[in-house]
């Protein structure tokens, strides 16, 4: 063990801190960077749709400020964010947080994907530690300084232009190892360069880029910045703590009782190398101390569900409140305690939760305490999956694991147990069999050479309430010709978001199924469609009658 190779990390003299002393009485400002911060370090990064139903989760569970990624870096980011901005997915009272380095077109390329917001929260940064000013940029402090004043003012220019409300955050990144005196220089160089007030604040944030130091050093830091800014009540103070150390939750708490009015964090602590902080736990901490955490975490299960699923990351099961066996006691004493404790609690009609050995009523979370039994919480989404492939051959997309799931969550609801043969079923009634009010009757496809690019005109039969009908369209190939031809027939616009397709079995009879996720842009509804033909080009077409039927255009 060679520790003379490492050295401590300085503490800052602070014998004046105050943060010892107070307690936390409510609840910080939460935003998720689950998205951003938690997608880029997944083994195998969150698709467009699984984020969007990330998202969804995010907003199900009462998050304000979500940031949603780097617009600027991908156009698969940039395209989320549109995504969400196109289909409405917003609500009124949640703001987006976006994340870009201080250079101009990165800035013009962030505004264009925020284009119709009524506010955002614009996140900009540059390290100013020690170790990265030397060994990572080799600047001064004066030019590692003016990086974040320029950085300011090309966003105080767009943000002018901008019809909606740009509220700016700024971090020093690598905080933690700068110096507090020259943290609080760039800080303010940021504060005085974009003139925040009391209506309309700067977030400043302070994160823990790698954990350095005991929780009680980081608190420390936080306070002496917190008591050293000008206007302070110009000022949302936000912490962004990572985990290095294992720390990241005492930090946290630390922070808050520091000063800070801000986390920014990840479901269950995802994030670069041993993560973020947790903001889940921090929440059930508060709950458990009789704090409203101000997010709705009351169905842990659930949350675990979508989380794995959508990440393809497991909760360990030792994880705080939400492990498989936190719940679970194996000692004999421990469920002694435990079940006289539930008793006397029954017996005396105490409103207070007190029992030996769990700080929590593991039904207030969704969960239920077994002395013996191992808790396995298994993903309905995915065994639902799992049984359309391994019995059937189907291979749903992932978008659609949830939608479908949901039609058979509401049945098991309804008795129980559903057998493999009646998720078939159901999912022949719900896609496949889904024939009114347009039923596919037949089609005729022919290719057409134009200037050297080929085209496809398509002649469909079909009808509409029994009515027999048809129509004629030409597009770039067979599923764009007949969109094309649907939108012209039925006044409608629709927009495909996906299309997969593959063979069920093997050998020259096999059938071809084929999935198609389409969105009503009307209405910002989606839904998925399935065919099944010994023809890719039928089922095609049939996935699309599916789709349009089960969207209830007619």
């Amino acid at each position: 063990m060679n520790y003379k190779r490492y050295k401590k990390n300085p503490v800052i003299d602070y014998p004046d801190r105050q943060w010892p002393n107070k307690e936390i009485n409510k609840a910080p400002i939460w935003c998720s960077v689950d998205l951003r911060d938690g997608n880029q370090a997944l083994i195998e990064p969150m698709v467009v749709e699984e984020k969007v139903e990330f998202f969804k989760l995010l907003v199900d569970l009462g998050f304000k400020e979500i940031e949603v990624g780097f617009p600027s870096a991908s156009q698969i980011e940039y395209d989320f964010l549109r995504q969400l901005v196109d289909r409405k997915l917003i609500p009124d009272d949640v703001t987006i947080q976006v994340l870009v380095q201080c250079r101009e077109h990165l800035l013009k390329r962030t505004f264009e994907a925020l284009e119709g917001l009524p506010r955002a929260i614009v996140h900009i940064y540059n390290s100013v530690s020690v170790l990265q000013r030397d060994v990572v940029f080799n600047m001064g402090k004066e030019q590692i300084k003016n990086i974040a004043i320029e950085g300011t003012k090309l966003v105080k220019q767009y943000a002018e232009c901008f019809p909606g409300k740009i509220i700016l955050e700024y971090s020093p990144e690598s905080f933690s190892g700068t110096e507090v005196e020259y943290a609080l220089e760039v800080c303010s160089a940021v504060i005085d360069t974009w003139g925040p007030t009391s209506d309309n604040k700067i977030i400043i944030n302070l994160p823990s880029t790698v954990e350095m130091n005991t929780p009680n050093v980081y608190a420390d830091q936080i306070e002496w910045m917190n008591r050293h800014f000008k206007n302070r009540e110009n000022i949302i103070l936000s912490v962004h703590p990572h985990n290095d150390r294992g720390t990241g939750i005492a930090a946290t708490e630390l922070a808050i009782l520091a000063g800070a009015d801000r986390v920014e964090g990840t479901l269950f602590g995802n994030g670069e190398r041993t993560g973020n902080v947790d903001i889940l736990t921090i929440a059930y901490n508060l709950f458990s101390q009789g704090i409203d955490p101000n997010l709705n975490i009351s169905s842990i299960n659930d949350i675990i569900e979508k989380y794995e699923r959508l990440t393809k990351m497991t909760v360990h099961e030792r994880h705080p409140y939400a492990g498989k066996l936190v719940f679970t006691a194996f000692s004999g004493s421990h469920q002694d305690a435990i079940n006289k404790g539930m008793h006397a609690m029954k017996e005396r009609n105490n409103p207070i939760w007190e029992v030996p050995y769990l700080p929590i009523d593991p039904s207030d979370i969704g969960r239920s305490y077994e002395p013996v039994v191992r808790i396995n919480s298994q993903s309905g989404k995915g065994g639902v999956a799992f049984i359309m492939e391994t019995y059937f051959g189907y291979k749903l997309p992932k978008g659609m694991h949830k939608e479908f799931a949901d039609v058979i969550q509401a049945l098991s609801e309804k008795q129980g147990e559903v057998a493999p043969d009646q998720i078939m079923d159901e999912f022949k009634k719900c896609y496949i069999d889904r024939k009114e009010p347009l039923h596919y009757r037949g089609s005729k496809f022919e290719d057409i050479m134009d200037n050297d690019e080929g085209c496809t005109h398509a002649t469909i039969h079909y009808t509409d309430h029994g009515e027999e009908k048809s129509f004629e369209a030409t597009g770039n190939g067979p599923i764009d010709a007949v969109l094309k031809g649907l939108q012209d027939e039925l006044d409608i616009n629709i927009k495909v978001l996906d299309y997969t397709e593959h063979a069920l079995g093997g050998g020259a009879g096999a059938q071809a199924a084929a999935y198609i996720h389409m969105l009503d842009m009307t209405t910002s509804k989606t839904t998925f469609g399935v065919g099944v033909s010994s023809n890719i080009t039928r089922a095609s077409i049939r996935a699309i009658f599916s789709a349009m039927n089960r969207l209830g255009i007619r």
